[in-house]
């Protein structure tokens, strides 16, 4: 299925020499902290020993753990600690004073509790970026609440708008608040706080409210919203289904997408269909038409169609079609983590200077690393048995 980039191709990555200390689970502070490692950024993940991450039980396996597990946590390390023994909280410090950024997703205090939050971890390393990813945010009447992906798009008001206006909001496939309000605004709030620490020497305590995020993504119909005083609502303008801007079924039962907004698309759109003067028809006469006319042929007719119009009319594929195509094929969307033996997984979708940064190892297993990192800071044999005697790790 894929064409994999090789290993020869790879170049120094621009964050090599950071080191980040990891404390997430599930999804969100794992995609920021993968975003960084692939990147270069050397990543340590310190979880529990006998509290699993959900992640890495989902299915499909592969090698005994998710193939999302992989994806999210390639080029990891991982320390298996249990936090509420002290001897923990004694390693963690040690490893603090020499880690450039700690990301953790815990609800607020859980870090304090574990002696681990902000002031404390400060005064072990000053110039630490320590990033706190939560639904609600640090403070405020809903910080302590639980969440998830679609509660945050709710209490933002983006499900209001979502979906058609006879049926109501649907649920989204990929998690929005998650990537996009909580992983993406971490990297980037994280990449400035570690430019500003240039000047200033000091660190940041990074605040990250998922909800705060997705209420900020309402870049377009927001603004309006707050001076108008009326919210937007399902197929009320024309990116939410009023419009010719929409999905499309053909006959055997797949879509297409529309996008033909601006008038030299339509155009094209219209003579693309052999329906030249439809361009002139209302965007309500026009989709009632385009609906009809889609339903009599296949996705793959309509594909030829469109092949060379440049009309923003595109098929809806499968995540697999969508990997195989020859969009993702030439611009290397898929590469073989682990070497030979190893996965295809999704690519970094960032390239410096046209080169991609290229994963560098699978994820590691649950603790996989704990004796290498505690021997790295000086412990002896007889003290990585007594610390396990303990319950430290296991």
């Amino acid at each position: 299925m894929s064409s994999p980039l090789s290993s020869s191709t790879r170049t120094p990555a621009p964050l090599e020499g950071l080191k980040v200390l990891d404390f997430s689970t599930l999804l969100p502070g794992p995609y920021a902290t993968q975003m960084l490692a692939d990147m270069g950024a050397e990543v340590l993940r310190v979880e529990s020993p006998s509290r699993a991450d959900i992640v890495r039980e989902m299915k499909p396996q592969l090698d005994g753990q998710s193939a999302a597990f992989h994806y999210l946590n390639r080029g990891k390390k991982s320390l298996a600690l249990d936090l509420k023994n002290e001897a923990s909280k004694v390693i963690v410090e040690q490893l603090i004073k020499s880690y450039d950024v700690l990301v953790e997703q815990f609800r607020p205090g859980v870090m304090d509790r574990l002696g681990l939050g902000y002031a404390q971890v400060k005064a072990v390393n000053p110039g630490i970026i320590y990033c706190s990813i939560t639904g609600y945010g640090q403070d405020g009447p809903m910080a302590q609440s639980a969440g998830h992906d679609i509660n945050y798009l709710s209490r933002s008001g983006i499900s209001s708008y979502l979906g058609r206006s006879d049926a109501g909001p649907v649920p989204l496939p990929i998690q929005v608040a998650d990537i996009s309000g909580g992983s993406m605004n971490a990297v980037t709030a994280i990449l400035a706080a570690l430019f500003e620490r240039q000047h200033s020497d000091q660190g940041q305590h990074i605040d990250i409210s998922m909800t705060d995020s997705c209420f900020a993504m309402n870049a377009l119909f927001g603004p309006g919203a707050l001076q108008q005083e009326r919210s937007p609502a399902p197929q009320d303008n024309f990116l939410t289904g009023a419009g010719i801007y929409d999905y499309y079924r053909t006959s055997d039962q797949r879509y297409l997408s529309v996008g033909s907004l601006e008038p030299q698309f339509r155009q094209r759109l219209c003579q693309a269909v052999g329906q030249p003067d439809w361009s002139a028809l209302s965007d309500e006469d026009l989709k009632t038409r385009l609906t009809k006319l889609f339903l009599t042929k296949s996705l793959h007719h309509w594909q030829s169609v469109f092949e060379s119009s440049d009309a923003c009319v595109e098929p809806v594929l499968t995540l697999n079609e969508a990997a195989e195509s020859d969009l993702m094929q030439q611009r290397q969307m898929v590469t073989r983590v682990g070497g030979n033996s190893g996965h295809d997984q999704i690519a970094c979708p960032v390239r410096f200077s046209g080169v991609r940064p290229q994963p560098r190892t699978l994820a590691p297993a649950s603790g996989q690393h704990t004796q290498e990192v505690l021997r790295d800071l000086g412990y002896s044999d007889t003290d990585l048995i007594q610390l396990e005697q303990q319950g430290v790790f296991k």
